[in-house]
């Protein structure tokens, strides 16, 4: 063990290989580390268990990153997991080949519990969940100019998370005190706009890539509606491939004036309301008004464990809606990005949704996030994308 390394000793046996271990498993050390120190995790009866971060003032008191113990956790470390996370988007899944922007860090999926990065282009958006990977952001910057030279960063952390986990950050970008500059991205041939300064924390959602690409391809000629379409995603790749009318719904003016940007981009003709999307479905059913294609994405309804039911209720709600808009035979693609709901619970939702708005779902598809969001088999937290793709029979 290195002796320059704090040790932090557990109240109880260690029988997992979750990389997240709680505060009430963890005995206070006599000297206590800053948040988000790297310290050596010691078992109860004396053996050395992992190397990670170790955080006093948060749930998740300890998160490993190593088991090796000869393993230091340095700057080198943090550049050869950042290499093999890009090497796996570049050299096995080939994303440069179908966009420009895509997920480059997806925390626990790729070993770096805490971290989350996305790269726009040019522009590598950085946003961080522990406090380890704020007091070490230097390591962070270096390993990812190694992999993108030239590239700029937008960095920040959720207020949230900041309470949480007991840091104080203000976003940061590399072009110093002006606001960072969108980026115009570039996903299946469809162009999109960027902005993590803007409306949109993060710029753009590219877990969703996938799915829009295979609902795009049955849509040419279908009526589309698009509620909580956001920045437009959904909506522009459908008018780009052939829709005969797309309607784009979101309760958010802000989110609406960059979607209305990026069908500008495409040339693509779609027409967004500002509306809550309760009402306007209960309008829209009321007289009678039908489509055959319905995307329903909703933002994450709740970060807190106890909120899961009435969380679970409004998806209920939300999807019987949309339901009673679609024609004999049209399609719902339907989605939770809530983590913890879980995949059985939101189908179970939605079976539910299809008998109070009697009609007959039948599943064609069910799926998640991209693979450039992979997780790991033991650790489902990096697991949160839901999508549901149905035809309604009736």
């Amino acid at each position: 063990m290195n002796a320059e390394i704090p040790s932090v000793r557990l109240r109880n046996p260690w029988r997992s290989s979750h990389p997240w271990i709680f505060q009430k498993l963890v005995e206070k050390p006599a000297s206590k580390p800053r948040p988000g120190s790297i310290v050596d995790i010691i078992g109860v009866d004396g053996e050395w268990i992992g190397r990670g971060f170790y955080n006093g003032h948060s749930r998740i008191a300890l998160r490993i990153l190593e088991t090796d113990r000869d393993m230091p956790v340095d700057a080198q470390w943090f550049a050869r997991r950042i290499a093999a996370a890009v090497a796996l988007r570049r050299e096995v899944l080939r994303l440069d080949a179908v966009s420009d922007a895509w997920r480059v860090v997806h925390s626990e999926g790729d070993g770096l519990s805490g971290l989350v990065v996305d790269r726009y282009g040019d522009l590598l958006v950085v946003e961080f969940f522990s406090a380890g990977m704020v007091r070490h952001r230097e390591w962070i910057y270096e390993a990812l100019r190694a992999q993108f030279p030239g590239c700029r960063f937008h960095a920040f952390a959720d207020e949230h998370v900041q309470k949480q986990e007991s840091f104080d950050f203000k976003p940061f970008n590399s072009s110093g005190s002006e606001p960072t500059t969108a980026s115009i991205i570039t996903e299946n041939g469809i162009r999109f706009r960027a902005d993590p300064a803007g409306a949109h924390k993060t710029g753009f959602f590219a877990d969703q890539r996938d799915n829009r690409q295979w609902l795009s391809q049955l849509v040419a000629g279908q009526r589309v509606l698009d509620l909580c379409c956001n920045t437009g995603g959904f909506g522009v790749y459908a008018a780009v491939r052939g829709a005969a009318e797309v309607i784009g719904i979101d309760i958010d003016d802000d989110v609406l004036d960059i979607a209305k940007g990026n069908a500008k981009l495409n040339d693509a003709h779609v027409k967004f309301v500002q509306a809550d999307i309760f009402p306007w479905l209960r309008d829209a059913g009321n007289r009678g008004d039908l489509f055959d294609v319905v995307i329903l994405d909703p933002a994450k309804l709740t970060r807190d464990r106890d909120q899961v039911i009435p969380a679970l209720k409004k998806y209920l709600d939300m999807n019987k809606l949309a339901l009673g808009v679609l024609r004999p035979g049209g399609l719902l693609a339907t989605f939770s990005c809530t983590g913890l709901v879980s995949e059985e619970e939101f189908l179970g939702m939605l079976r539910r949704a299809a008998f109070y708005a009697g009609r007959t779902l039948q599943v064609l598809k069910v799926a998640g996030a991209g693979a450039d969001h992979p997780f790991l088999a033991h650790v489902q937290e990096s697991r949160y994308l839901k999508a549901a793709f149905c035809r309604v029979l009736d």
